[in-house]
């Protein structure tokens, strides 16, 4: 691991803004980012060692910061969100029930033994990937803003819930550290709520901004890395934490400061590090040698747009439980987890995110259908 392989990184992490930069196509970024990590890993050219401690540091780091901005994503101060969220919670409890059985239809029709993670996946929706393509698209009325609600009530819900599926020998363990580190979450969010209303945080943004000391940002990534430590050594990924810290800075506002400060290190560098290196870690050649595989891919990508689509029944227009049915950091975190606890066979992770490329293909879809329904903003 040297700057060599850094230099490599950034420049092939180009290729995510290039397939994106078509606005018709609603791609993300991150699916031009794991392909150039599958062209120089293990899967391609062989030029990046996903392997190394020194590179797996550095995307665990990205990966929490991900995290950490998916949260902050979360419209928790939007007004509008919450008499949505009654709808909202309603719709993501009916689809995580429907999720039940097909995920034990799934494992048992693949033979893996994976019912809870299956459900949790069919289940699970981003809300920075759906929030993006709202924008994006301008969509806006009554359903869209319901739709953002359900999205943000199934993506954290299944954030705490895979740990607790992906590995359910650790699953005591792991809801032991969910609970610990959500708790945390809950303190910074009463410190900072603290902060605001004793007027603190606006003379620490005021020294900050005028001295150049980016001491939200600071203070912001200690938590970070604070919450992280505390994850790790309870055995619970660092995408809790980062998501949890996130969440917290949202419900209490985000300084639009330390907004632009954690999008140019996340999305600039250790962002597009962790998409790479993931890419970069898995075997695609292990699906080709395991077609059953690719079926599974397949199978969870259509199970979870057909299981959303039962939010039809509540009211939903269909394009809006198409969209929100796309999904990307619940599959990518599994992928992950389950790749360094050593809990796949060979093409099981790839088929993971096979499914997740699916909905996202339909989510693009489904998100244009709606623009030409009229669900757009006034």
């Amino acid at each position: 691991m040297g700057f060599g392989t850094l230099a490599l990184i950034a420049a092939v992490a180009l290729l995510g803004p290039l397939l994106a930069a078509r606005r018709r196509w609603n791609l993300p970024v991150v699916l031009g980012e794991l392909a150039a990590g599958m062209l120089i890993g293990i899967s391609g050219l062989h030029l990046v060692d996903a392997t190394d401690p020194i590179l797996s540091f550095l995307a665990d780091i990205g990966f929490a910061l991900v995290m950490f901005v998916a949260g902050t994503h979360v419209p928790m101060r939007d007004t509008a969100i919450r008499p949505a969220l009654r709808r909202g919670v309603l719709r993501a409890v009916v689809v995580g029930v429907a999720a039940v059985p097909v995920g034990i239809a799934l494992a048992a029709a693949f033979g893996t033994g994976k019912a809870g993670l299956y459900a949790v996946l069919v289940a699970s929706s981003s809300a920075a990937l759906v929030l993006p393509i709202v924008d994006s698209l301008r969509l806006g009325g009554a359903s869209v803003v319901d739709t953002v609600a359900q999205v943000a009530v199934a993506d954290a819900a299944c954030i705490v819930a895979l740990p607790l599926v992906i590995d359910p020998g650790r699953a005591p363990r792991a809801a032991l550290g969910a609970v610990v580190v959500a708790a945390g979450g809950a303190l910074v969010y009463l410190a900072f709520r603290a902060m605001v209303r004793s007027g603190l945080q606006d003379r620490l943004h005021r020294v900050s901004e005028q001295r150049g000391f980016a001491l939200e940002l600071r203070v912001n990534l200690i938590l970070l890395f604070g919450l992280a430590a505390v994850a790790t050594s309870m055995h619970v990924s660092v995408m809790l934490a980062g998501f949890a810290l996130g969440l917290a800075l949202s419900a209490v506002g985000e300084p639009r400061r330390l907004a632009r400060q954690l999008f140019g290190v996340t999305e600039g560098f250790l962002g597009p590090l962790f998409f790479v290196w993931l890419g970069a870690s898995l075997d695609l050649r292990a699906l080709a040698l395991a077609p059953s595989y690719i079926g599974l891919g397949v199978a969870l990508g259509v199970s979870a747009v057909l299981v959303h689509a039962v939010a039809r029944l509540l009211g939903q227009p269909l394009p809006l439980a198409a969209l929100s049915a796309a999904q990307l950091g619940i599959p990518v975190a599994a992928a992950t987890v389950g790749t360094q606890l050593g809990l796949f066979a060979p093409g099981e992770a790839p088929a993971l995110l096979l499914g997740a490329l699916v909905t996202i293909g339909i989510a693009a879809i489904a998100g244009g259908l709606a623009g030409r329904r009229g669900m757009v903003r006034r």
